[in-house]
């Protein structure tokens, strides 16, 4: 199996397919390297395409210390496979928990990101909220241990954001859920613990996000109650963003809808790399 290896030795598992300029896809909490499947056989096509599992998730290492699942950690592995690659610098598109370490990247190591897709990005930010969502992580991390990932995905999979899904593709919704059911509990808990429940707030850090030129597009499904408000928040902020919102769509974008989620990323990265996608034109902006 093809392994990058970490700063702190954790073996990442990552596979890629076709050539041109990189696309590095970045998964969210519930998923792993193989949720990118649909976007990894559409883009592979004119572009080097990889997908890795993220520390924690098989058949990555599962650390078993608590203490090296950081947002640092996380955004840094990133930068780890790439360097295992040799690649210098890629398109990120990420998801949710992977939107975050995309972000993260543009902000402490912006020569790596040639674009960032942030899809489902910011649930959790509400600084009004916060220290309840960061219980909640730690309450789910024990469930995690004491009941095993199995059953926590029958709760996960019934929770507002991941109703679209549901509603929309049963059993797509069911296979995506039927593999978070096998997760490592412990590298579910730790990551549920140390990163979704300890990462700094998007809105903690609006001078750095002010400052971030890489341009980004951000995607947002419109039933994805916890994730428009730091949508906009971006939008707003990123000076090279857009943004754009899936109708009835809610948290799993890249599955719920891969045809348009392709269609737009893919529009995306063609501006960008035509050079076509520049800092909003002061012109544009509504004074006071």
């Amino acid at each position: 199996m093809p392994y990058a290896v970490a700063s702190d030795n954790t073996r990442l598992y990552f596979e890629e397919a076709g050539s041109g300029t990189p696309i590095l896809f970045l998964h969210e909490f519930a998923a792993d390297h193989t949720n990118w499947e649909p976007q990894m056989r559409y883009f592979s096509r004119g572009h080097r395409c990889i997908a890795y599992s993220a520390r924690g998730y098989t058949p990555s290492d599962a650390p078993v210390s608590s203490e090296v699942y950081t947002y640092k950690h996380f955004y840094t592995d990133a930068l780890a496979v790439l360097d295992h690659l040799k690649i210098e610098n890629a398109h990120l598109v990420g998801l949710s928990m992977g939107s975050y370490s995309s972000l993260q990247i543009a902000l402490n190591a912006p020569r790596r990101a040639l674009s960032m897709t942030l899809a489902g990005v910011g649930s959790g930010s509400s600084l009004e909220n916060l220290e309840s969502f960061r219980a909640q992580c730690r309450a789910t991390a024990v469930e995690f241990e004491t009941l095993g990932s199995a059953k926590v995905a029958e709760v996960t999979r019934e929770a507002p954001g991941r109703i679209p899904f549901l509603v929309k593709d049963p059993r797509g919704h069911a296979d995506f859920y039927a593999n978070l059911a096998r997760h490592d509990a412990k590298g579910s808990a730790n990551t549920m613990r140390s990163f979704q429940g300890a990462r700094p707030s998007i809105y903690t850090m609006t001078d750095a996000i002010r400052k971030a030129a890489t341009p980004a597009l951000i995607i947002c499904g419109d039933e994805d109650d916890n994730c428009v408000e730091p949508s906009l928040f971006l939008k707003k902020h990123l000076p090279a963003a857009g943004l754009t919102f899936f109708p009835k769509s809610g948290h799993v974008l890249n599955l719920e809808e891969p045809a348009l989620f392709n269609e737009t990323v893919e529009r995306f990265v063609a501006l960008v790399e035509a050079g076509r996608w520049l800092p909003r034109d002061p012109r544009s902006m509504v004074a006071g």
